[in-house]
């Protein structure tokens, strides 16, 4: 295809009956193509549902042979117009693609918004099965309909999940045992257990990876070990309340700090705070929206943990990115000033390993290649400075962010991207220690970039 038509089919609004003379031709990526960039709310409804069937049909048509095409399909399909149909076909092509949180995602929204369609439940009780979450396989699994065609095959899975299930509950017991223990509050021999020590004054860090109890100068119940001192603004929360909660947060940021670890060779080893939120507490501190949206965030030398967010493999994703800015503020001595790019690109980057991928989701992967392609890529220049949320397309300034991380860590590896951002740290400007480690300059790192996504 031509870059002219190419670029008509990108910025034109096509009609709806153009959708359906394109499924009834099986031109599946013409039809991907002519609706990639046409947006749902410049049709009326009746156009919208008009336009979400072809889409969906090229996704079910696509799914066994080219899921990443039926992938884009089935989420601009959705886009127009949601349905049962094109979150079950998103979800099929997800898993296919190896994007289990985007799997989750479109299989908890058919649960929520078609909880008659047995499907959704059974597979979402697969996935989690598979994650070995039993306790929320046993929750999905116990929504499918019992007339439902799922039914049997649910009902033999739920006992599997109950025993994943019971092996979490014995698991949870001994840590709050522990913790009963540690903080001297059901403690065998009757007597108190010793606080953490306190290295200097309010100082309640551990060294060691056991965690250990205390109190902040500011009065916030702590808990910490040698990486993580999480700390409570609400301290009446019960024992109850507390231990699952922080339990959850914990095993995840332990997972981040392996995970960070193995992809880079190193991780953060100096402790860092973990502000552990209610819902109420964190609206009040950063917003209804941001509430709403995120896990949680790094800011101000801490990472801070919204309770109001579930932890699936999406937002577990998220808070692996948030504990890499943490990592860096630790490479950086402290001094972190790396251009905003390379920073937010390095977390996003581990985010999609985290993910199972090398690269960015598909209909993300089709944007990138679109906008390479007609010169339309943010510039790494203009992402040196301020937050990318506030470009005009914040989704694909992260994402060529972390191509342009991609591409150095291809070039060099971790030792030397990691060489590099030290330097910065130590007050080397980012233009020599990005020429002296790679032998190139932003410019040269930018032509980079376009052409690996030109080709793709």
């Amino acid at each position: 295809m031509n870059s002219l038509l190419l670029a008509l089919l990108l910025t034109a609004a096509p009609p709806a009956q153009k959708a359906q003379q394109l499924a009834k031709a099986k031109a599946w990526e013409e039809l991907y193509l002519a609706y990639s960039a046409a947006d749902p709310k410049g049709y009326p409804d009746p156009e919208r549902k008009a336009i979400a069937e072809p889409l969906l049909k090229g996704c079910e048509a696509l799914v066994a042979s080219d899921a990443v095409m039926a992938y884009s399909l089935g989420e601009r399909s959705a886009a127009f117009q949601e349905s049962a149909g094109n979150l079950r076909c998103l979800a099929r092509a997800a898993l296919a693609t190896d994007q289990r949180g985007a799997a989750e995602e479109a299989l908890r929204k058919g649960l929520a918004n078609y909880p008659k369609e047995g499907a959704f439940g059974l597979e979402l009780g697969k996935l989690l099965l598979g994650d070995k979450d039993g306790v929320g396989a046993a929750e999905a699994l116990g929504k499918v309909p019992p007339r439902s065609p799922q039914a049997a095959e649910a009902r033999k899975l739920l006992q599997k999940a109950k025993s994943l299930s019971a092996e979490d509950n014995q698991a949870r017991a001994q840590a709050e045992t522990i913790e009963r223990r540690m903080n001297g509050e059901d403690s065998p021999s009757g007597g108190k257990s010793r606080p953490a020590v306190a290295h200097d004054e309010g100082d309640t860090r551990a060294t060691s990876l056991s965690y250990e109890s205390g109190v902040s100068a500011d009065g916030m119940r702590t808990r910490a070990n040698k990486r993580f001192v999480m700390k409570y603004f609400n301290n009446n929360r019960d024992f109850g309340q507390r231990a699952e909660y922080e339990g959850k947060v914990v095993a995840t940021l332990e997972e981040a700090y392996e995970f960070t670890r193995g992809i880079l060779g190193e991780a953060r080893e100096s402790p860092v705070d973990v502000i552990l939120y209610t819902r109420e507490e964190f609206r009040t501190h950063q917003g209804a929206s941001m509430a709403r949206t995120v896990a949680g965030l790094y800011s101000d030398g801490a990472m801070r943990i919204n309770d109001a967010a579930e932890l699936t493999q999406q937002t577990k994703a998220t808070l692996v990115h948030e504990y890499v800015h943490s990592a860096v503020d630790d490479f950086c001595g402290g001094r972190n000033q790396l251009p905003t790019w390379l920073n937010e690109g390095l977390a996003e980057y581990v985010e999609w390993r985290y993910l199972g991928g090398d690269g960015p989701p598909v209909t993300m992967a089709n944007e990138l290649r679109a906008a390479a392609r007609g010169g339309r890529l943010p510039s790494l220049s203009g992402m040196a400075q301020g937050m990318l949320i506030q470009t005009a397309d914040p989704a694909l300034a992260y994402a060529t962010s972390a191509v342009a991380v991609r591409e150095l860590m291809h070039q060099g590896g971790a030792p030397r991207l990691l060489a590099l951002i030290r330097e910065v740290g130590q007050g080397v400007p980012f233009e020599g220690a990005l020429q002296s480690n790679y032998g190139m300059d932003v410019a040269k790192l930018e032509e980079e970039v376009k052409a690996t996504l030109s080709h793709r």
